[in-house]
C-alpha cells in the first residue's frame, strides 16, 4: 500500500490492534504507527471553540501570520531544546516523532499572540505594508491619503514594535492614512478640552516657525517649550499626540510628525485649534 507511517491522535489508539491484524492477514508491509496526544485548552479541558478551536481562516482573518501559526502548532507537544522560534527549514531538519511529548498539549491563545508579535517584529517592513494596506483601505472605505504607502514604509519600524497581530498593526497605522479632519477619541478629547489646548496653541505657534522639520528638531523645540513653562516633556507631547492622531497612544509623536511632514502636521493641529478649512 506504500503507506510508511500512520500518525494520528491518541483517541485512535484502540483502533490500532484491529488495523494491524488486517495488515498481517493481507500480507502488507506494516507501517509505523504513532499516536500523539490531543490538544487541550489552556485550562486542561478538551479543546473546543471556547478555547480557540477555529479554522485556519479564522486565525488569518484575526491577523495571525501563517508562519507564526505553523511555529506554534509545531511546538505543541514537540520541542527542540529551548528553541521557541523555529523556521520551516529548521522544522524539516529537526522534527522527529521520538521528541513528541506524552502529555496532552495545551493551546494558549495568549502564547500564540505573543509569538505572532515576534514574527511581526522580525518581518520586512515592505511585506507588512503590503499586508496592512488592504485592511486599512477596507476600514477607511477607501478614503486614504495618497501618501499612505510611503508614510507606512517610513513608519513601520515604530509601528510593528507595538503590534501583536496584523489587525492591531493596521489599526495603529491608520494615523498615517486618515484624511483630515481626524476624529478624536474620548481620551484625546479630554486632553484637548483642558490645559492641553493651551499648550497645543503655543506649540503650534513655535512649530510654525520651524524649517528644519526632523524628529530631533521637533523634539528639541517641544522640550524647550516644556522647560519654559516648567512641565515635563511628556505633558507637552501628549496634546500633540491627541491632536495629530486623535488618540493617546502612538509611536514617538516626534517621529510621527516628521513622517507626516510639516504641512500635514500643522494642518492637523489647525483643525483642532480653529476647525477644518
Amino acid at each position: 500500500m506504500e503507506v510508511t507511517h500512520v500518525i494520528r491522535g491518541d483517541d485512535h489508539l484502540t483502533n490500532a490492534f484491529r488495523q494491524t491484524q488486517i495488515y498481517k492477514l493481507m500480507g502488507w508491509d506494516m507501517p509505523e504507527f504513532a499516536h500523539i496526544p490531543l490538544i487541550h485548552g489552556a485550562d486542561g479541558a478538551k479543546m473546543s471553540k471556547r478555547h480557540g478551536a477555529l479554522g485556519v481562516d479564522s486565525y488569518r482573518n484575526a491577523g495571525f501570520l501563517p508562519e507564526a501559526v505553523c511555529n506554534y502548532l509545531l511546538r505543541l507537544g514537540w520541542s527542540h531544546g529551548d528553541d521557541e522560534i523555529i523556521s520551516s527549514q529548521q522544522a524539516v531538519e529537526w522534527f522527529g516523532l521520538a521528541s513528541i511529548g506524552r502529555a496532552a498539549a495545551r493551546f494558549d491563545l495568549d502564547k500564540l499572540t505573543s509569538l505572532n508579535g515576534n514574527y511581526i517584529r522580525a518581518s520586512e517592513d515592505k511585506r507588512l505594508v503590503d499586508l496592512v494596506m488592504p485592511l486599512i483601505r477596507e476600514k477607511l472605505d477607501g478614503k486614504m491619503a495618497i501618501e499612505t504607502e510611503s508614510r507606512l514604509l517610513r513608519g513601520m519600524p515604530g509601528l510593528k514594535d507595538r503590534a501583536k497581530t496584523l489587525l492591531e498593526l493596521s489599526e495603529n497605522a491608520e494615523i498615517y492614512a486618515m484624511l483630515r479632519p481626524l476624529p478624536l477619541d474620548g481620551k484625546a478629547t479630554e486632553i484637548l478640552d483642558g490645559e492641553g489646548r493651551g499648550h497645543l496653541q503655543k506649540l503650534h505657534e513655535i512649530l510654525s516657525e520651524l524649517d528644519d522639520w526632523t524628529d530631533d528638531s521637533i523634539q528639541d523645540q517641544t522640550k524647550a517649550y516644556a522647560d519654559s513653562v516648567d512641565i515635563k516633556l511628556g505633558k507637552a507631547a501628549q496634546p500633540l499626540r491627541a491632536g495629530l492622531t486623535g488618540r493617546t497612544v502612538s509611536p514617538s509623536i516626534f517621529e510621527v510628525m516628521e513622517i507626516l511632514g510639516r504641512d500635514e502636521t500643522l494642518a492637523r493641529l489647525e483643525d483642532v485649534l480653529i476647525g477644518p478649512k
